[in-house]
Parts: structure tokens; C-alpha cells; sequence
């Protein structure tokens, strides 16, 4: 009986992750947010779990290190890549991708510099506005680089606003909207079909709202 590997994004996504997973039968047999074990056993023992930085589950798909993910789609904007299908969108863990800057305050005229860890999506964003901007790469505390005037926007992700609103912010243009999308390797559905289809199916029936990607 061949294995399969679910990779699992860490936090909010993880949460609203597992009701699906056990609605298919797959429930981990330790606390995935407690326990230290990067692999985790499931209720079935065809299926095991890893849980990853959200950057490195559609990595572990591509390569065929785990057969299926769930990974937001601000993730697979990002760096998109080869290797892996994007069957459902799975409409958990929704927010928005969006620029924002200092409340009141005016975008400056001419070049601005753009703080964010979405460089790609940014840089795509500003290119099709026709704004030029030089863009500085963070991976965390966004909110402090245009009070430090480290930059004259950001771009993020925004859910409730409240952290925005609490430094002084305010959220300006939306880029996209951002949810969780399932993944699963090309290779790990030919060769492990049956399984694999199986367990597709099963989630996309668990979330009546989930749309075909």
C-alpha cells in the first residue's frame, strides 16, 4: 500500500485545514500545534501529514515530496511553478492582498518605494499602473516601514484591518483576493491515482463551496 503525504500550512490555514482532512477520514494522532514532530501519523495509516512554513509547502509538491498541499494562493502568486496541479479552490482562510500606507497621507509623486515580502506580485502590480518603484524586501513587521519611512507603501495581507488601523495605516488598493487552494503533485496523480483522486473528491464534497481551481 503506497503512502500518501499532505502538506500543511502552518496557523489559521492549518485550523481550517483539518476539518476537511477528517471529513476524509484523516485525523493526526498528535497535536499538530503543539508537538515539535515535523512528520506526523494519521488515523489512516495510507496517509501522513508534514506541516510546513507556508512558503515551502508548494515546494515539497513540486518535488514530489508530498503528493498533495494546501497552500494560499498569495503563495502560488508569488512563485508560481511546474509540477503540480491547482484543482480546488478551497475558500478557507480568505483575505486580501492590498497596498497600504500612512493614514491620510499621499502617495508622492514620482518613483516610491514599496516594502513588502510579495516582490513579484508587486513589482506586476506597479508595472501594469505605470508607477516606478523601488521595492525592499521584508519578511515581517510591515506595518513599521512606512512609520520609519522605510517605505511609502507596503503590500500585504489584510484580513480584519485591525493591525493596520493600531500602527496609523490604512489599506488603499486591492490587489487580489487571496484563499487557500489544495495542490497536488502531476506525477503523485498518475501514479498513486485512485488514492489521490479519492481524497480530491472527498474534501471538494466536505466543502460544498469549494470551486474547481
Amino acid at each position: 500500500m503506497s503512502q500518501i503525504t499532505i502538506a500543511l500550512t502552518k496557523g489559521r490555514i492549518l485550523k481550517e485545514t483539518l476539518p476537511l482532512l477528517a471529513a476524509v477520514g484523516v485525523e493526526p494522532l498528535d497535536d499538530l500545534f503543539t508537538s515539535r514532530q515535523l512528520i506526523f501519523p494519521t488515523s489512516r495509516d495510507d496517509v501522513r501529514l508534514l506541516v510546513l512554513r507556508g512558503v515551502d509547502v508548494p515546494t515539497y509538491v513540486q518535488f514530489g515530496a508530498a503528493d498533495i498541499g494546501v497552500s494560499g494562493r498569495d503563495m502560488l502568486l508569488e512563485d508560481p511553478a511546474d509540477g503540480f496541479y491547482e484543482p480546488l479552490d478551497l475558500g478557507i482562510a480568505r483575505c486580501r492582498l492590498m497596498t497600504a500606507g500612512i493614514k491620510g497621507a499621499a502617495r508622492p509623486a514620482g518613483r516610491i518605494k514599496v516594502a513588502t515580502k510579495y516582490v513579484n506580485i508587486a513589482r506586476d502590480y506597479y508595472a501594469q499602473r505605470g508607477q516606478q518603484v523601488d521595492l525592499i524586501k521584508l519578511y515581517g513587521a510591515m506595518e513599521l516601514a512606512p512609520i520609519m519611512a522605510l517605505a511609502d507603501e507596503i503590500v500585504d495581507i489584510v484580513d480584519t484591518g485591525n493591525t493596520l488601523r493600531a500602527n496609523g495605516l490604512e489599506a488603499r488598493e486591492q490587489i487580489t483576493e487571496i484563499s487557500s487552494r489544495l495542490i497536488v503533485n502531476k506525477a503523485s496523480l498518475k501514479t498513486k491515482h485512485a488514492a489521490v483522486q479519492a481524497l480530491i473528491d472527498g474534501i471538494a464534497a466536505a466543502l460544498p463551496n469549494a470551486t474547481e481551481g
